[in-house]
């Protein structure tokens, strides 16, 4: 089986990496895709970071009943901070008939240089590559374990997620419902679930 490893803080998980998957699935080489949720990303600021268990509930919402999806906490409990490279290999082991492909946007296939080992990812590891916006993959060449999969445009980030949820800006669009219902339930990302109690239904 082919599986595709989706990386990422999911600080929320939203519409974007649910189509980025949903494409990888359908017009790429796998079978399934796991949503990796990472604890703590060596290049990003913690500030604003839901708890892991948190951010992984999102994730189980937002897959609801799909079966090609799963929500991984695979590196909940190895050694912090955590790297691709030592997930891969203990993924490896575990799961040894399994064929895993790192899913990365051409923002990250550009700036791969500075993960840990990247030679060897470069080199023992198969990649699939989504656009992004701004970032040009041909500018760069790892060699041939890299796929680029043209998969739609996607501008929507997490980022954007969260400061309208802390301005009371009506998002719940750009999520899956049962995500965005639990962010306004538990009244993550500053908000005091104004769009329930506070905001006027349409005449």
């Amino acid at each position: 089986m082919d599986v595709g490893l989706f990386f990422g803080s999911f600080n929320p998980i939203h519409i974007g990496h649910m189509a980025i998957a949903n494409y990888m699935v359908e017009f790429g080489p796998i079978d399934e895709v796991w949503f990796v949720v990472t604890p703590q990303n060596p290049l990003k600021n913690k500030k604003n970071l839901l708890d892991n268990y948190q951010r992984i509930e999102l994730v189980y919402r937002a897959i609801d009943k799909d079966y090609r999806f799963k929500a991984s906490d695979i590196e909940f409990n190895l050694p912090k901070p955590n790297y691709t490279i030592d997930t891969l290999v203990y993924l490896k082991e575990k799961y040894p008939k399994r064929n895993f492909w790192l899913i990365i946007g051409a923002d990250n296939y550009v700036t791969l240089k500075k993960w840990k080992n990247w030679e060897i990812l470069v080199n023992e590891f198969k990649f699939l590559v989504y656009p992004r916006p701004g970032f040009d993959h041909t500018s760069v060449d790892f060699g041939s374990n890299f796929m680029f999969i043209e998969a739609p445009l996607i501008e929507i980030s997490s980022t954007f997620i969260r400061k309208s949820i802390s301005k009371n800006i009506d998002v719940r669009h750009f999520m899956h419902p049962a995500a965005y219902n639990y962010i306004m339930e538990m009244g993550f990302y500053n908000t005091d679930n104004y769009h329930f109690s506070k905001k006027k239904k349409p005449d």
